[in-house]
């Protein structure tokens, strides 16, 4: 599976963001997508992950409530919606793919494929 995240770029506080991640290689249904991001010194951390239909979603606490995961299965990419972002979501944000049937969600070794990465700032 091939991964190419963007959408990121720089933002004032309270601004709102769209990534998104094109997926080739594979039947797209049969792939679960995530997303992690990774701050400059911090550990990478797990923000969102949305199963093969689409009617599962996860989300890490520190998102809850402003980010939504969504998938397009006809359009083989997977979409990450930020509202309210403040200057703690300044990562570089990288999509995953698993193919995997087992393994938590949020755990970043399920994950086989990563994208690039695509940068969020966000200015206070």
């Amino acid at each position: 599976v091939q991964l190419q995240a963007s959408g990121g770029g720089l933002v004032q506080a309270g601004a709102s963001l769209r990534l998104s991640c094109a997926a080739s290689g594979r039947a797209f249904v049969s792939v679960v997508f995530g997303w992690f991001r990774q701050a400059p010194g911090k550990e990478r951390e797990f923000v969102s992950a949305i199963s093969r239909s689409g009617g599962s979603t996860y989300y890490g606490d520190s998102v809850k409530g402003r980010f939504t995961i969504s998938r397009d299965n006809a359009k083989n990419t997977v979409y990450l919606q930020m509202n309210s972002l403040n200057v703690e979501d300044t990562a570089v944000y990288y999509c995953a793919a698993s193919t995997y049937n087992s393994g938590s969600y949020n755990y970043d070794g399920r994950y086989r494929y990563w994208g690039q990465g695509t940068q969020v700032t966000v200015s206070s």
